[in-house]
């Protein structure tokens, strides 16, 4: 059972130092400890903000490869109903509360599996509340 769902928003507090804030560290232990759900999107969120780092020097792609398989040792269990919801229920929520279609599928799984949702997004947040789903950090 995963504890939660994960945005990418604070998976990439742990990549970079100036992100780094004691409430993001404190999820990373909770994602060690007890395990976080992913959208599919996920995946692919978190390697394009990187490899955009990289491109502005923020990042080389050694620390790209290093965060990578950092990441990629936690039990972080991916959604496999992402894909098929996605022009569904994700589309219809995206357009109901005004986020992103990415930002919807965060959203949209943690309303259906009854999970927390850990975001540092502020219209995700809001999103969140409004839809009486428990945001992280508290």
């Amino acid at each position: 059972m995963s504890a939660f769902v994960l945005d990418c928003s604070v998976a990439l507090a742990w990549c970079f130092e100036d992100e780094a804030a004691p409430e993001t560290d404190a999820l990373l232990e909770k994602v060690r400890d007890e395990g976080a759900v992913v959208p599919s999107i996920w995946h692919l969120e978190l390697g394009n903000v990187l490899v955009q780092a990289e491109r502005r020097g923020r990042l080389t792609a050694a620390d790209t490869a290093t965060r990578l398989q950092l990441i990629g040792e936690l039990p972080v269990a991916t959604d496999e109903e992402t894909s098929y919801r996605a022009l569904r229920e994700i589309v219809m929520l995206a357009r109901a509360e005004q986020l992103t279609t990415y930002d919807a599928a965060y959203l949209e799984l943690a309303m259906r599996r009854g999970l927390k949702l850990a975001t540092k997004d502020q219209a995700l947040n809001d999103a969140a509340q409004r839809a009486g789903v428990q945001t992280l950090p508290d």
